[in-house]
């Protein structure tokens, strides 16, 4: 195969290595030559943050996600559901979002091209630079120039990092590209509660694409603005919030920098066993770090090493707005370092106790007693003779809402001469009047308190990628999991003529209807075809040749050794079963 610039495939690959040494480059030129994923509108001349993935890309994504689903969902009788990207600006305003959301932006005084600014300073410096305000940006950008011009940067400045749109024809319904799928299912989470006979714990996920406006992205498939999540809320009782899946993971070891050691400069990774985390206080809830525990045997699975996974503990002031505690789960590439493929974040009832304050929906789960218990509790009520007389026309409206807050709370430490504020109306508090009774309670209310796994679905796609890149003399070899490769088999006739084709047409389709995920390629010499098909990620080579119109056998080629060996065709199925569970059998010499 001859390239653009007239090199061949092992030139290209002979300068990349021995010139760039950069796996980025190499696994970037495979990703296009073979169909896994290139940027996108590239006919256009590309626009950075978007990405296409062809169809091998397209299949391991797929591959992925659902290996995804069995680790968290299925295995455990989790449930996913679908929600619009189109998100109303009252549901993001009541999240926290449309506040938050946001990243500082630098822009050069010289060229005007904008920058993120915190990523622009820790490429060029090395410091950290997340949860540092705009005043110590500011600072540190002093000491930086403009990457494409060498000017001087400008102050950094806050810029929302959602991509706003309209609903309906005159634009009246201002609305948000969703940047997290988790708020469709905080806001759906009673429907789906009913729905599943009410039982807590319940996990809920949605995979889907999110949008983020990233300022200035330069990383290729690491940072996008329009990419897939597979988020995840496990929603518990926080008066029993232990996880009972954890003795399954309680030895697993984690490599977690904590908070305490990053506060006291320590970057070093604490070697440290989940039951053992989970004691110790280091991971405050026993769901989070079951879910850090399945994470690492998941991204092990997907072929990433266990030395080359890491937690990172985020500090309070670079957590989201909704988190009590985060973990970034971190993977070892070969350009950027230390990447985050997904967040665990402990979100306590944050979520839905804001969506319950901007609906007055009543989002709170049931919890029956074994039997009735007498108590004496504090009522507040409002006195609707009083608001009337002061408010006149406008006391239902007020009454109204007062219903739908917590009275006692509101009250709280408060004087009897103050007022509580209720929309745009102040009353007094001695228009709510307290008091004690006895009443009989059948059970409780309470807001469940969520932990949430969220993954990037792209990130992984390249993590795996990396990961799984090899090289054998002169050739790379993509060395995917037979269970997530796209094509899993390749059958090649050896040559195009004396019924070989129909033979190995014949292999393919029997192959095919066993589910097995196969194709077929008679395209240019056998060589060439193995080499192609190692770049693919196609662990398996079927050959059909001479021998095979004779005695019905086959050559079974494995990608990574290149080993061969003979197998009959009625045999074929019940062999590559014996492979992909015991490994290729070794061949003598």
């Amino acid at each position: 195969m001859i390239l653009l610039d007239g090199r061949t495939v092992t030139e290209a690959v002979a300068h990349l290595t021995s010139e760039l040494k950069d796996r980025y480059r190499l696994l970037s030129e495979i990703a296009r030559r073979r169909g896994f994923f290139w940027g996108s509108f590239e006919i256009y001349g590309g626009l950075s943050g978007f990405l296409d993935l062809g169809p091998l890309g397209t299949g391991l994504k797929r591959e992925i996600e659902d290996t995804w689903r069995e680790f968290f969902l299925r295995r455990h009788g989790f449930v996913e559901i679908s929600t619009p990207i189109i998100t109303p600006h009252r549901v993001l305003e009541a999240s926290g979002h449309v506040e938050n959301f946001k990243d500082p932006m630098t822009e050069c005084t010289n060229c005007h091209r904008r920058f993120r600014a915190d990523q622009l300073i820790k490429e060029a410096t090395g410091e950290e630079t997340e949860g540092l305000n705009l005043e110590q940006l500011a600072s540190l950008l002093a000491k930086v120039k403009c990457p494409e011009c060498g000017g001087i940067l400008g102050s950094p400045q806050y810029f929302l990092t959602m991509f706003k749109t309209s609903i309906g024809p005159y634009g009246e319904d201002q609305a948000y590209g969703r940047p997290e799928a988790a708020q469709g299912i905080f806001v759906d989470f009673h429907r789906v509660y009913e729905v599943m006979r009410e039982k807590i714990p319940i996990g809920i996920a949605q995979v889907g694409t999110v949008l983020r406006n990233e300022i200035s992205p330069r990383q290729g498939p690491i940072r996008l603005r329009e990419f897939t999540i597979m988020d995840f809320e496990l929603f518990f009782d926080p008066d029993n919030p232990e996880c009972p899946y954890l003795d399954e993971v309680r030895e697993d070891q984690m490599s977690i920098v904590t908070e305490k050691n990053r506060t006291g400069g320590n970057a070093e990774a604490l070697q440290v066993s989940t039951g053992r985390a989970v004691e110790q206080g280091t991971i405050k809830s026993s769901w989070a770090a079951y879910f850090m525990a399945l994470s690492k045997r998941f991204l092990s699975q997907l072929g990433i090493q266990t030395q080359h996974q890491r937690f990172f503990e985020k500090l309070p002031s670079e957590r989201a707005h909704y988190s009590a505690q985060t973990f970034d789960h971190e993977v070892k590439l070969d350009r950027w370092g230390w990447v985050e493929v997904a967040g665990f974040a402990y979100r306590t009832d944050y979520d839905i106790r804001k969506h319950m304050q901007a609906t007055g929906a009543d989002l709170r789960v049931f919890k029956p007693y074994d039997s009735p218990i007498e108590k004496t509790v504090r009522v507040v009520k409002p006195n609707h003779d009083k608001i009337r007389k002061q408010f006149g026309a406008d006391a239902g409206r007020i009454i109204s809402l007062l219903a739908r807050e917590d009275l006692v709370r509101t009250i709280q430490d408060k004087k009897t001469t103050d007022k509580v504020r209720i929309d745009s109306y102040e009353v007094p508090i001695e228009f709510l009047e307290a008091r004690e009774e006895k009443v009989k309670e059948t059970g409780k209310r309470f807001i469940p308190h969520v932990v949430e796994p969220s993954f990037g679905v792209e990130r992984l796609v390249y993590s795996t990628m990396e990961h799984n890149l090899r090289m054998r003399e002169d050739r790379l070899i993509l060395s995917l999991p037979f269970k997530l490769a796209p094509i899993q088999a390749s059958v090649y006739p050896l040559v195009n003529k004396d019924g070989l084709v129909e033979k190995a047409r014949s292999v393919h389709d029997s192959l095919a209807q066993e589910g097995l995920r196969v194709e077929y390629d008679d395209s240019g010499s056998i060589g060439r075809r193995y080499a192609r098909a190692d770049e693919a990620g196609i662990p398996l080579g079927i050959t059909i040749d001479y021998d095979t119109m004779k005695d019905d056998t086959v050559t079974l080629r494995d990608r990574d050794t290149w080993a061969q060996i003979r197998t009959r065709v009625a045999q074929l199925e019940e062999t590559i079963h014996t492979i992909v569970n015991k490994g290729f059998p070794r061949v003598q010499e």
